[in-house]
């Protein structure tokens, strides 16, 4: 996705700033004010700009140090740092908040912004998110590891749009007694979420720092990716984006048409044996070879539950199959036995905008190898075919079976 620039007219009448525009695919969609680092309009906040661009918003990221210098873009070398806080400390946050305030007016002129404008930002960008809810007119925001924000409690009480801050464990920026006294500044104010990640230190969102913190980061996506849906839009059908990804493989059996229903480099993994493909050349050379045309024709899922959030769907079903071919992505190798499977699956189907970017798919291999005579279950804590059963109907298959001691504590308390 190639970003474009527009400017934007100061409303003090200094001049005019440039801001770095994101589109979605489809040219148009709601709107996200994405507020700098420390860094300046640099590589990472394009990545992040592009990257909510395709989950479906217009992300317009002003140069809020242009009364400084304009076009500030600097890495993480020792030497950027110290450039990158030479401004921050000269940096008017104020003026700043005119800017952004001109920005949101800006986008809601422009005919690609459909309807709704957040915010979302980092470290500096967090704070000013803050400060944008409180002055600047947007319906929400999202705050990465906001810095000074408790130094500016007074603007809480203007705030009354929903807001979620996202603050690392570790942050030497905010400690505990700092996160303390935040929270007490929106005290009663459900709309206003608070999530600390433990573990995690400053700047866990951006790759290219020591700090990243691939789970903190991704967790942190998905929440902040709730809240825009939830007060933004749009609004997708993911229970149907599933269903039609399963049609293509399992009824119709269409690797081309499956793949457009994915990111252009998606990834699947099957976690108990590893196979699947990252990146679309390998995901494709799986699924057209390895996976669609080697899954048995008599398939079945049956529904336990499906759990649909902002964008993922986690799916739990029983699959069942006859053994009756060599099955490359579940059983590599294992010459067919001829055996009826039927086994507990859960699948976790990760969603950007409407196409599908990852799956995680789960099942007990050892139930597998049960059902088809390759595992002995005698003296091994596994079972076959009676792990799906017990799902389809608790009652059906008592408990604790495979406890020797169990018989014990029948006259315990």
């Amino acid at each position: 996705m190639s970003g474009s620039w527009i400017e934007v007219s100061a409303t003090d009448g200094s001049g005019r700033f440039k801001a770095y525009v994101a589109k979605p695919a489809k040219g148009s969609g709601p709107g996200i004010l994405l507020c700098q680092e420390i860094f300046g309009i640099n590589a990472d906040m394009k990545k992040v700009a592009d990257y909510y661009a395709e989950e479906g918003y217009v992300v317009v990221c002003p140069d809020l140090f242009w009364r400084m210098q304009p076009g500030v873009d600097l890495g993480y070398t020792e030497a950027d740092y110290g450039k990158a806080f030479g401004y921050y400390q000269k940096f008017d946050v104020m003026k700043s908040v005119e800017d952004m305030t001109a920005t949101v007016k800006a986008m809601r002129a422009m005919p690609e912004v459909k309807g709704k404008i957040g915010a979302l930002g980092f470290c500096l960008g967090g704070r000013l998110v803050y400060l944008a809810a409180a002055n600047s007119g947007i319906d929400c925001g999202v705050s990465y590891y906001g810095v000074a924000i408790e130094t500016m409690l007074d603007e809480a009480r203007k705030i009354s749009v929903p807001l979620v801050f996202h603050i690392a464990g570790l942050d030497k920026f905010t400690p505990p007694d700092v996160i303390e006294k935040i929270k007490g500044a929106f005290a009663g104010k459900p709309e206003v979420e608070f999530y600390v990640y433990p573990g995690s230190d400053h700047a866990f969102n951006t790759k290219g720092r020591p700090s990243y913190d691939k789970s903190a980061a991704s967790m942190a996506h998905s929440r902040s990716i709730a809240l825009f849906r939830k007060v933004l839009g749009p609004v997708y059908d993911l229970n149907a984006l599933w269903d039609r990804h399963c049609e293509l493989e399992f009824a119709i059996r269409d690797t081309d048409a499956n793949m457009k229903t994915m990111v252009p480099e998606p990834y699947v993994n099957h976690v108990p044996n590893m196979t699947g493909g990252i990146g679309y050349k390998e995901l494709y050379r799986f699924y057209k070879n390895h996976f669609i045309p080697l899954t048995p024709k008599d398939i079945k899922m049956t529904p336990v539950s499906r759990t649909i959030g902002g964008d993922r769907v986690v799916d739990e079903f029983i699959f069942s199959f006859t053994h009756d071919m060599e099955i490359d992505w579940m059983l590599p190798g294992v010459k067919p036995t001829g055996k009826y499977v039927e086994i507990p699956m859960v699948a976790i189907i990760n969603f950007r905008g409407d196409k599908l970017y990852h799956e995680h798919i789960y099942w007990d291999q050892a139930t597998v190898l049960v059902q088809i005579g390759l595992l002995d279950p005698k003296g091994l804590p596994v079972a076959g075919a009676e792990t799906a059963h017990k799902i389809a109907d608790p009652a059906s298959v008592p408990s604790n079976k495979l406890m020797a001691r169990w018989a014990e504590s029948a006259n315990k308390s």
